[in-house]
Order: structure tokens, then C-alpha cells, then sequence
């Protein structure tokens, strides 16, 4: 028994330490992002769509003080910020348009792109007011897309990144899951649900890979979103919005400081 005891304890002081251990890197990995410049990229999912309280200057970006770029820059204040994130973005807009503010100075560097390239607009206009069967030919035309054209479309927006910014740490992050399964629910069908779901892990999944192979870190919201899609009765996303359809499938404000802040912040 003493040295069952004994056992315990020096295990659990290993697991203290080991926390200890683990939450002091956190802090400092995260007090290094913040020591340099912090430069956030991307479509609508960073610029903040859905969160509401838009900056009057960025105009039709739509850069929300509700995003999770701003409010991580509000918390850590790192030497330098630029949110350059724009509603409706490519990746060849991110590459042409957003990559002046980064430099071999930036340390820190977020990002979502994908989803426009491969025709989020139209997948959902498509699935929203059109049959099962267009809905789900209109998925699989965009999931040949992904994997025949998008990786090529992200290696050389990576690319570009690094070549600007050679010390910078970039997080890329995924797309949330829309739907809650199973779920008794006003609007699309269980088919076009789970078809669209299976799209958000398809892009998802070639976004990691291509962000892997070029040493970048993803971020996976799918993980935060769990149990707050549509049709959860606590959704972080916006279903059809009939009087802002731009706001239609983007992050609320929760979304953004629940679903994407959290993933951003653990991962720099």
C-alpha cells in the first residue's frame, strides 16, 4: 500500500509538472507571437462576415472588431498588427492583395482561404434553393475542384507567404461543419445536410495537408463548433439570412470568440 502510495504521488507530481511544463511553453510561444508583428490574411472568415460591428474603413471587407484577428490582437498586443482579411477572397486575392503588410519582422501570421476557390457562394445558393440531387452535383463538382485544383491554388498563396515573411509562424484555419445532424430542423434536408458537412471535412482536410507540407500549423474548428452548427439550438453560424444573405453560413460573434479565438490562440 506505501508504495502504491508513493507511486501516486510521484506520478501525480510528474503530471503537475508536466502541466506546468506545458502551460509555461504555451505562455511563451504565445509571448514570442505577440513580440513581433502580427499580420491576419484570408476570406470572410477571418475578416469577421456574420460578427456584425464592421470598421467603417475596410468597406465591402467587412473587417469585424468581432473577428477572432482583432480580438486577439486587443489581448496581446504584439508590435505591429494588420488586418488585411477580406470578405470574398481567393487565394490569388490573398496573394495579390493582402501580402504587403508582412516582412521578415512578422512573427505571427493567420489565414483562411480555400472556400471561395472552390465555390462556397454557389454550393450553398445551389443547395439552399434547388433539389437533393443539384445540391449534391454541385458538391461533388467542388470537391474535384479541391482535390485537383485547390491544392496547386494554396501551395503557391503558402509559398508567397513564406518567401515574405521567412521567421513568421502561420496558422491556417479550417472551416467549421454546418449542420448538426439528426436533428428535427426548418430548411435543407437531412441529405443536402450531411453532403455539405462531408464538404466542410473534404476542404478541411486538403487545407491541413497542404499547410503541413509547407511547416505551417492548422488550426481545426471543427473541434470548437461541436455542438453549436445549425440545427443545435445553439448555433455559432447563421442559416439562410433572407434580409443579410451575406451573413448566410459565416460565424456569429460567439463563433468567432468561441469557435475560431480559441483555436487561433492555442495554436501560436
Amino acid at each position: 500500500m506505501r508504495r502504491s502510495r508513493l507511486t501516486g504521488l510521484v506520478t501525480s507530481l510528474l503530471l503537475a509538472a508536466g502541466l506546468g511544463l506545458t502551460g509555461a511553453a504555451s505562455a511563451q510561444a504565445t509571448s514570442t507571437a505577440a513580440a513581433g508583428g502580427y499580420v491576419a490574411l484570408g476570406d470572410s472568415y477571418s475578416s469577421g462576415v456574420g460578427a456584425d460591428s464592421y470598421i467603417g474603413s475596410s468597406g465591402n471587407c467587412k473587417r469585424s472588431t468581432k473577428a477572432y484577428p482583432y480580438l486577439w490582437n486587443a489581448a496581446h498586443s504584439p508590435s505591429s498588427f494588420a488586418f488585411n482579411a477580406c470578405s470574398g477572397a481567393t487565394t490569388d486575392d490573398v496573394r495579390a492583395n493582402q501580402l504587403g503588410s508582412l516582412s521578415s519582422s512578422t512573427s505571427l501570421v493567420s489565414v483562411t482561404a480555400g472556400g471561395n476557390d472552390a465555390g462556397f457562394a454557389d454550393v450553398m445558393t445551389t443547395c439552399v434553393l434547388q433539389s437533393d440531387s443539384s445540391c449534391l452535383s454541385r458538391i461533388n463538382t467542388a470537391k474535384a475542384y479541391v482535390a485537383n485544383t485547390l491544392p496547386g491554388k494554396l501551395d503557391t498563396l503558402y509559398g508567397a507567404i513564406r518567401a515574405k515573411a521567412p521567421s513568421a509562424r502561420v496558422v491556417v484555419i479550417g472551416y467549421p461543419r454546418f449542420y448538426l445532424l439528426g436533428q428535427t430542423c426548418l430548411g435543407l434536408s437531412e441529405t443536402k445536410r450531411a453532403a455539405i458537412n462531408d464538404a466542410a471535412d473534404y476542404i478541411d482536410t486538403a487545407i491541413k495537408a497542404r499547410a503541413t507540407a509547407h511547416g505551417f500549423v492548422f488550426g481545426d474548428v471543427r473541434t470548437t463548433f461541436s455542438g453549436h452548427e445549425i440545427c443545435s439550438g445553439s448555433s455559432w453560424l447563421h442559416s439562410v439570412d433572407w434580409l443579410d444573405i451575406g451573413d448566410s453560413y459565416h460565424p456569429t460573434a460567439a463563433g468567432q470568440s468561441g469557435g475560431y479565438l480559441p483555436v487561433f490562440t492555442n495554436n501560436t
